[in-house]
């Protein structure tokens, strides 16, 4: 069994030990341009085309993240990069839905709290007990309600939280209502008070938080955006904050990354910025999994993370 390796920031080495040493009976290399020796397992992110290229022979290509918009971005471009019938396997959870369910929980109780208002006050050094918010008028609606958008969703729901989520098919989370298709995104929204959004990036889904989205949010609403920056129109936020519909947002990815300086996000008072770093992929728990989905196909049994081509996730 032969395996190809190409990351452009990963520790390359650590990597080939570490599946090494968890397919004892593989051969494991990192790729280089010119490299057409044989390979059954291709482990990439942001891929050269010419890795995939005319590789017939390949059981499965594996995403070293959660999403897989790069090489279905490069596929649209180069669509024999990758050959008809060869599997694509994103990694599902292997630690993401942990690494997310706390960044939203923590964000949601920050916001609850009112943390964000009393951040402001101290600014002015005012000391002003503010009326506590009640979780019922405190909805949160998860945006896309996969592996990652059901684990937020429910890890919201223990802290007793409305909560709801919206995605191409409804979902059957306890105690969380499920919303599916664009007949049903306007009562998902209509009031929802915290939107967090967890979709796939398609071509579908460009752009969805717009003008015309924010406005239907209840009131005073927050918006976390833990996906991707195309996702979100930035200057309609921008304006959703300033209008007052909009009260706050936490920003993890952007359009252009790194965000570039001059960029009005930096300086608005109510938008708070990590650097896409929500879920990261931790490379034990990833090799682990990457291990055991091989064995299964190796066995010829049908892996689950497979992505599908026609709705690209």
């Amino acid at each position: 069994m032969d395996i190809i390796f190409h990351h452009p920031t990963f520790e390359t080495q650590s990597w080939l030990d570490g599946m090494q040493k968890q397919l004892p009976e593989a051969r494991v290399r990192q790729w280089h341009p010119g490299d057409d020796q044989p390979a059954d397992y291709a482990l990439v992110w942001h891929p050269p085309v010419e890795m995939l290229s005319g590789r017939q022979a390949l059981k499965g290509v594996f995403a070293l993240g959660a999403g897989v918009d790069s090489i279905l971005s490069k596929l649209q471009a180069h669509p024999d990069m990758l050959p008809n019938g060869v599997p694509l396997f994103r990694l599902e959870d292997t630690g993401m839905a942990l690494q997310m369910q706390e960044y939203a929980v923590s964000q949601v109780l920050h916001w609850f709290r009112r943390f964000d208002d009393y951040q402001a006050l101290k600014q002015q050094a005012k000391w002003l007990p503010l009326e506590d918010y009640r979780r019922e008028d405190f909805t949160i609606g998860v945006l896309g309600a996969g592996v990652l958008g059901g684990k937020v969703a429910q890890s919201l729901a223990a802290w007793g939280f409305p909560v709801r989520c919206w995605s191409r098919s409804h979902k059957n989370y306890p105690g969380i209502t499920s919303f599916a298709g664009h007949e049903q995104l306007g009562d998902f929204l209509n009031g929802t008070r915290v939107l967090i959004n967890l979709l796939p990036n398609t071509p579908q889904t460009v752009g969805i938080i717009n003008h015309q989205l924010l406005n239907q949010l209840a009131n005073d609403a927050y918006v976390m955006n833990l996906a991707r920056g195309v996702h979100l129109v930035e200057n309609d936020l921008l304006a959703a904050l300033e209008s007052g519909k909009v009260k706050g947002a936490m920003l993890d990815v952007f359009a252009k990354e790194p965000l570039p300086v001059d960029s009005p996000l930096w300086k608005h008072p109510r938008i708070a910025i990590t650097p896409h770093l929500a879920a990261v992929t931790r490379p034990q728990e990833a090799m682990e999994y990457i291990a055991k989905t091989i064995r299964q196909i190796e066995n010829g049994e049908s892996p689950s993370g497979q992505v599908s081509l026609h709705n690209g996730y």
